[in-house]
This record gives structure tokens, C-alpha cells and sequence, in this order.
């Protein structure tokens, strides 16, 4: 009787993008997510409260800040941070069942998040940029969804943030969305055809080549 062996899916890769607030990272990543198949999101937890067109569980789950430090004290979360007041976690678990069911994961978050999880998992690192920061402070006011006060708090954190580019593999300038936006999938085709990622799906073709005549 033949048995039938069947071949667990190869891990997934996790992506890790970070930009400035207003740099554009949450639209190129929608973009890319309804283009490229075999990838979806990884949804953060946080403490800040959901903006006028935001609902819980699809762009985050929003929580009080005594859960979020429970859960921290817990260990449920692979990274966090404080960003701009606010803390900001991923969930552990949920990012490890997705990967190990060879489900591509983005994760959005900042340079502080993405250290933590180059600590613990391989990831492939992009960090995106405004093309000036002019441009970043029009798209901030744009947007109408943060106070005054706010907008100079993300303001100032841009070069604190910005110095921490050589932490990621590749860098994306935001400048003509579409452009940003082949760039970024180009960026993922590549990485999909690293030897470590497709050798998994070409074992049986490897054997058959390799047996000869």
C-alpha cells in the first residue's frame, strides 16, 4: 500500500514595515495586500483610541492601557512599544500560527517594534520615507486626524526615527504612489524568489534532476 507523505507549507515571511507617521506606510500596504495573494496583516494591539474611520479588529484591537500592561506582564506580546504616547503590541502567538501555516504576514509598526522582532524571528525590514519633510507635515494637516499638538510630536520624532534606516534591508521613498507601490511589490518578488523560500516547493523536482538517466 502506498502511503501518501504529505509536505507541510513552507513558512511564511514575515515583513516588517516602518515609516514616519504621514509617510504613507498604511496605504501602500493596503495597496499591495489586494494585489499580492498569500499575504494579509497582522493586526496590532493598542492604546490609543480608534480615529473616526478606523473599527476594532480590522485596523487594530483598541484596549485600555491596564489590559495592555497585562498582557505585556504575561508575555502575549512579540514587540512593543510606545510611540507619540501610545503603546503599541503584536500578538506572539497569532503572528507564529500564521507563519507556520506559510501565511505571509505584514507587520506595520515602528523602528523600536521591528529591533525587538529582528531579536526573536527572520523578517525582511522596509522602512518608507517621505520625500521631504514638508511634504510629510502637508500630508499630517491632510489627513485631519490628529490636534496641533500631535502633528509636532510626530514632527519631532521624524529624525529620531530616520536615523534608524540602517536597521532595515530596504528603504522606499513615498513620493509618486504608484511608483512606491511597484517598487514595493518588486521588493516582494524578489524576496519570494530567495533560494531559502522556494526550495521548499522545488524538492521533488531537485530529486528527479539529480537521479540523472
Amino acid at each position: 500500500m502506498n502511503v501518501k507523505v504529505l509536505t507541510p507549507p513552507a513558512r511564511g515571511i514575515l515583513w516588517v514595515v516602518a515609516a514616519p507617521s504621514g509617510a504613507g506606510k498604511s496605504t501602500l500596504v493596503k495597496a499591495l495586500l489586494e494585489q499580492e495573494p498569500g499575504m494579509e496583516l497582522s493586526i496590532s494591539y493598542t492604546t490609543r483610541r480608534p480615529r473616526p474611520a478606523e473599527s476594532e479588529g480590522r485596523h487594530y484591537h483598541f484596549i485600555e492601557r491596564s489590559e495592555f500592561e497585562q498582557r505585556v506582564a504575561a508575555g502575549a506580546f512579540l514587540e512593543h512599544a510606545e510611540v507619540h504616547g501610545n503603546l503599541y503590541g503584536t500578538s506572539h502567538p497569532a503572528v507564529e500560527q500564521a507563519l507556520v501555516a506559510g501565511r505571509d504576514l505584514v507587520l506595520e509598526i515602528d523602528w523600536q517594534g521591528a529591533r525587538q522582532i529582528r531579536a526573536l524571528l527572520p523578517c525582511v525590514g522596509i522602512f518608507i520615507l517621505p520625500p521631504s519633510r514638508d511634504e510629510l507635515e502637508r500630508r499630517l494637516r491632510v489627513r485631519g486626524a490628529d490636534s496641533e499638538a500631535v502633528i509636532e510630536c510626530r514632527l519631532h520624532n521624524l529624525r529620531e526615527e530616520v536615523r534608524h534606516t540602517g536597521e532595515f534591508d530596504y528603504l522606499l521613498v513615498n513620493d509618486r504612489f504608484e511608483e512606491a507601490l511597484e517598487k514595493l511589490r518588486s521588493i516582494v518578488h524578489a524576496v519570494r524568489l530567495q533560494r531559502d523560500h522556494v526550495l521548499p516547493g522545488l524538492q521533488t523536482l531537485l530529486h528527479s534532476l539529480l537521479k540523472g538517466g
